[in-house]
């Protein structure tokens, strides 16, 4: 374990924190997800809660709306059809709106859905903060990556019930009180990595998993594995969410009280 005792990198995560808290409790941030709607369970094309009516037409969906529906497709009011494909921007930005509601369209493994942020969701209302361990130079641990010689794919039971494909890239190892541990982690498109873990914390002081995003590592192989940076996934701020679990061997059998733990409520 490091034994930096600069005051640099408190005053980075306190920043970071800051930053992630404004992030969660924005208008269309995580607590807003009222509801994710797969058109596969609603074959007649009308979602719980959501006017209009959306319906699978091959690479796209098909939204028909009323001018009775108060849509909107890019700031204008929608009356008739008009085709979709998944929003990749902010949330905020998504193309439909209903009032101050925004509709995410979204595809995964080959299914549609449509994701309602309300920013007036009781989970915003009642938010107060983010519970997060203060920095601990303890927590920033020298680590290396093992790529496997291709990517492997295992199927993890998710948020929502149902069971999904969690692409793996290699494993993160690390030491912790002179004993090696070992994650496997997603490789991002940067570069940078992802790991879906639990510890012996997880649901005793800490939500039952979280995230961990080191960045990308060195030509050897070497990375920072900073837990102090450890991330609650976005189904703690919002049910609706479709959080892979953590794959098979992603349980440390140590205690990480590092970093994000809890949300904290009225």
């Amino acid at each position: 374990m490091t034994t930096d005792t600069s005051p640099v990198p408190a005053r980075e995560w306190t920043s970071w924190h800051e930053r992630r808290t404004a992030t969660v409790s924005a208008p269309y941030g995580p607590l807003a997800l009222t509801g994710t709607h797969w058109l596969a369970d609603h074959p007649d094309g009308v979602l719980p809660g959501l006017p209009g009516v959306w319906r699978e037409d091959g690479d796209a969906i098909v939204l028909s709306a009323a001018a009775g529906d108060g849509l909107t497709a890019d700031g204008e009011p929608l009356t008739g059809g008009i085709r979709l494909t998944a929003d990749t921007g902010p949330f905020a930005e998504s193309r439909i709106a209903a009032g101050p509601r925004r509709l995410v369209v979204l595809r995964r493994e080959g299914l549609w859905a449509v994701r309602d942020f309300d920013p007036d969701s009781a989970a915003r209302r009642a938010f107060r903060a983010i519970e997060a361990t203060p920095y601990d130079p303890a927590w920033t641990l020298p680590g290396r990556f093992r790529p496997y010689d291709g990517s492997r794919t295992v199927q993890v039971a998710n948020a929502d019930g149902r069971e999904r494909g969690l692409g793996l890239g290699g494993e993160l190892a690390f030491t912790v009180g002179g004993t090696e541990h070992t994650l496997q982690v997603a490789v991002e498109a940067d570069g940078s990595l992802w790991a879906v873990f639990a510890d012996t914390t997880s649901g005793h002081g800490s939500y039952r998993f979280r995230f961990l995003r080191p960045a990308a590592p060195a030509a050897d192989g070497t990375v920072t594995v900073d837990f102090n940076r450890t991330l609650l996934p976005p189904c703690a701020f919002a049910d609706h969410f479709i959080c892979p679990f953590p794959p098979p061997g992603n349980t440390l059998t140590v205690a990480v009280p590092a970093g994000e733990r809890t949300v904290r409520t009225d």
